[in-house]
Order: structure tokens, then C-alpha cells, then sequence
């Protein structure tokens, strides 16, 4: 007996299901795609898919297009709009959010924890310019009472009393430690503010970081500069040893002899508030021959430094900014000599009223085409008269310098043949009445001129025929 006619005979046992597969492929006469066709697109006409196809058209509406694009070429989008809607794409959504943060470059850190929680570098994991300073104090969140300084603003308690004590920097160590995670997560750094780190920190920064090229280090000592050695590319670099009510620390010419001796590249260097010699000048000028621009703010150097000048060959810009001298005792002007490749001298808010350093710090400087004296104070017309030895220069400008007058200045300028540009704003012993023909016939054949002298006078002529500027009771007539 076969096994088909037991089936027929016993009616208990249960017939055989097919399968899907089996159905689809005996059935033949049924394609695929208009199956597919008639799910996907059903008749327009019948009024109760109307509903259904709003549905499905307000859906895809709705969806979110930008996911069909990958990072890449979203990242390149949003690199093209302006930086004023950043701020606003990075609210979109995650993805945007963390998107923006690849494209931003600059920040300046407000609180520690940001770096040590590796937030930073998840964040902004392309940053090339970080500002530390903020960061760097421990701040009272709760408190009511703002300290604001030039370079940092935060909350202090009711009995703060001096930043000298230490308690409002961050200690040393964690400082360092946050430098590390910030090295290792931004390799392509070019740019680091940072106060009170310790030369392990710095060493970090320079193993990690190959590509710094620009470093403004505050509270740093001798010591501290062995770490900026090993930073072999860095180019820009400001060193602040102390600053009154906030910290103090010392720079001598031990850190500038290391400092010189590994950073041979230098073409930008800023001393402020640093002690120092003839030494420590003359290793700078002699290690680092690419330097450019040498600025001295708030110096505390040694008596007879300016000679070393002298060493600096390639130097073309010196700034003193709010020094209290130059030089009390320069030397003999044999020894001095002079920077051959000197360009511009700018004086800022600087006392000049020794006449031995300044005659000092002219001959040095006699190869200078640029003269800059603004708001100096001790400027009269006799120390005003050792720039005469300058023959090269072609622009001078004279801003807040009330104690030079029109004789004084015209015997300088006068001396100076190749002067094309001159800008003389508020010195009130100028006066424009008191010019000479030669001072005049000067005046004409001038590239550039501003002439602003007596801003006094600027506004009595101004306001002439208007009756403002008189006492009050000349000027209101009574009724």
C-alpha cells in the first residue's frame, strides 16, 4: 500500500501546509511588481485613500533630509555659512551640535572641570587656540561681588583680600594635569595662554604638540622656561613674570639663556615684568637670529642692557610699553652700537625723563625709519632733540605728549629730510599759529598729514558762531 492511500483512508492525519516559497513558485501566472505597484500606488481616485495619502506625504515631509548626507559633507556645508549663525545651527540637534564643534578653532576656557572631565576635547576636538586664563582661577560661583582686570574677570568672596596668597590660582599640579588631557586630545594646537603651569606641564605641550607656534605664558620662572625649550617651533612668545596685586615670580638671564638656546625660531618676543641683563639680551640676540620683533613692557632689567641690543641683527620693531626707565646707565656710546636692520621704535605710556638713557636709546636705534611716542610722559624739547640723530626716518607721530612745543618739534623734523609721513593728536603745546615758513613749505610736500594738535582748539572752532562753549550767564539773556 502506497503512502498516499493510507492518507486517503485514514481522514485523522492532517494534509501537508505549503510553504510560501512553494506557492510562489507554482503560481506563475501572478507577477511581482504589479503586486508592489498596486501597494504602493493605489488609486487616487477612491476617496477613502485620501486620507492615507496625506499621511504619508505629511510623514515624509517631516523626516529629516540632512541624514541622507554623511559628516563629511554636511561638515563642508556648515563650514560655509557665516560664523554669526553658528551658535545657532549647533541647537539644531546632536549631530549638528557635535558637527559645530569640529569647526571651531578658537576658545577660551571659563572653568577647569571642562578639561579634566574630557568634555573639551569631545566637544572641540579641533581647536588650534585655547585660552586658559579664566580657567586658571578658582572663582566663588555663589558669590555677588566681580573682580575685573584687564586680563581676567571672576567672582570673589566678601573677605578677599590679595591674590598673593595663592588661594584663588589653581595649584600647580592640576594645572599641569589639565595641560596634558588638553595636548593629547589637541595635537594640532597652535596657540596656548596658560598661568601658573610648572616645566612637566610645558613638556607635555611640546612632546604632543609639534605644530605650536605661538605661547603667552604668565607666572613663569627660570625654571618653567626649560619646558618652553623643548617647543623647537614656536615663533611668537610673551612671558609675564609679574603682575602687581595678582602674582610674582622671577625671570633672570638664566631663563633667557635657556629660553634663547632652544628657541632658536623665534620672530616675535614680549618680556613683561622681567628682570634681566646684558647677558640674557646679548644670548636672545645671538641664539635667536630669525627675531623681528622684540617688545619690552614693564621691564625690571639690569643698569647697561641697551648695548646689548646691538647683538640683535635681523631685529626690525622695539616697543617699551609702560617702562618706568630705559636705561639709568647705558655706558660709554662706543659700546653701545646700533641695530643695522631697526625699522620702527614704538614708546607707549613709558616715563622718559632720563636724558641719558634716551639719548642712549636713540643712538642705538639711529638706523629707525618709524617713530612712535604716545601718551609718554617727561617727552619735553630737550629730550625730544636726541631723535635728531635719527636722519632716516620717515614717519613720525606724536600722541598725548602736552610738553612738546612747536619750536621743539620743528627742530627735529626739520633735520630729517626723507620724512614723508607726520602725525601730531592732542599735544596742546603745538600750536598751529606758531608754525614757520620752512615748517609750512615742510607741511605741503608731505605724503600724509594729521594735524590735530590742540583738541581745544579743534572744538572752539568747530562750535564757532553756535554760542556753546560760553558761561552761562553771558550766554541765556534774560527775559
Amino acid at each position: 500500500m502506497s503512502f498516499l492511500d493510507q492518507n486517503q483512508k485514514n481522514p485523522s492525519m492532517k494534509k501537508w501546509r505549503s510553504s510560501w516559497s512553494e506557492l510562489w513558485l507554482n503560481n506563475k501566472t501572478t507577477p511581482l511588481k504589479p503586486v508592489v505597484f498596486n501597494i504602493q500606488l493605489p488609486n487616487a481616485k477612491d476617496p477613502k485613500n485620501n486620507s492615507s495619502n496625506k499621511t504619508l506625504i505629511s510623514n515624509f515631509s517631516g523626516s529629516d533630509r540632512t541624514l541622507l548626507l554623511n559628516d563629511d559633507i554636511l561638515l563642508r556645508i556648515l563650514s560655509k555659512l557665516p560664523v554669526s549663525q553658528r551658535n545657532a545651527n549647533s541647537l539644531v540637534c546632536k549631530r549638528w551640535l557635535n558637527l559645530q564643534g569640529r569647526l571651531v578653532r578658537s576658545l577660551r576656557v571659563l572653568d577647569w572641570d571642562f578639561i579634566e572631565s574630557g568634555r573639551l576635547i569631545s566637544r572641540f576636538p579641533n581647536l588650534s587656540n585655547v585660552d586658559l586664563i579664566n580657567g586658571c582661577f578658582v572663582s566663588s560661583r555663589d558669590s555677588a561681588v566681580i573682580l575685573s582686570h584687564k586680563l581676567v574677570s571672576l567672582r570673589v568672596d566678601s573677605c578677599f583680600s590679595s591674590f598673593y596668597d595663592g588661594k584663588l590660582l589653581l595649584p600647580t599640579n592640576i594645572v599641569d594635569r589639565g595641560l596634558t588631557a588638553l595636548a593629547s586630545g589637541c595635537p594640532n594646537l597652535r596657540r596656548l595662554v596658560v598661568i601658573g603651569s610648572s616645566e612637566l606641564g610645558l613638556l607635555s605641550v611640546a612632546e604632543e604638540c609639534p605644530t605650536l607656534q605661538e605661547l603667552e605664558l604668565h607666572k613663569c620662572s627660570d625654571n618653567v622656561l626649560r619646558g618652553i625649550a623643548a617647543c623647537e617651533n614656536l615663533q611668537i612668545l610673551k612671558l609675564v613674570g609679574n603682575m602687581e596685586g595678582f602674582y610674582s615670580s622671577l625671570v633672570s638671564d638664566i631663563g633667557l639663556t635657556i629660553l634663547a638656546q632652544g628657541c632658536k625660531r623665534l620672530v616675535k618676543l614680549e618680556l613683561s615684568s622681567c628682570e634681566g641683563s646684558f647677558d640674557g639680551i646679548k644670548a636672545i640676540g645671538q641664539c635667536c637670529q630669525m627675531l623681528e620683533e622684540l617688545t619690552f613692557s614693564d621691564h625690571r632689567m639690569d643698569d647697561g642692557w641697551l648695548a646689548a641690543l646691538s647683538y640683535c641683527e635681523n631685529l626690525k620693531t622695539l616697543r617699551f610699553v609702560s617702562c618706568k626707565r630705559i636705561d639709568p646707565s647705558p655706558g660709554p656710546d662706543e659700546y653701545l652700537g646700533c641695530c643695522p636692520a631697526l625699522e620702527r621704535l614704538h614708546l607707549q605710556k613709558c616715563q622718559l625723563r632720563d636724558k641719558k638713557s634716551i639719548r642712549a636709546m636713540f643712538r642705538v636705534c639711529e638706523a629707525v625709519r618709524e617713530v612712535v611716542f604716545q601718551d609718554c610722559w617727561g617727552l619735553d624739547n630737550d629730550v625730544f632733540s636726541f631723535a635728531s640723530v635719527c636722519r632716516r626716518v620717515t614717519f613720525l607721530s606724536l600722541e598725548g605728549c602736552s610738553l612738546v612745543t612747536t619750536e621743539g618739534l620743528e627742530s627735529v623734523i626739520l633735520s630729517w629730510t626723507e620724512l614723508q609721513d607726520l602725525r601730531v593728536v592732542s599735544c596742546k603745546n603745538i600750536k598751529v599759529g606758531e608754525a614757520s615758513p620752512a615748517l609750512s613749505i615742510l607741511f605741503s610736500i608731505l605724503k600724509e598729514l594729521k594735524w590735530s594738535p590742540d583738541t581745544k582748539y579743534l572744538l572752539a572752532s568747530s562750535l564757532a558762531g553756535t554760542g556753546m562753549g560760553k558761561r552761562g550767564s553771558k550766554f541765556f539773556k534774560k527775559s
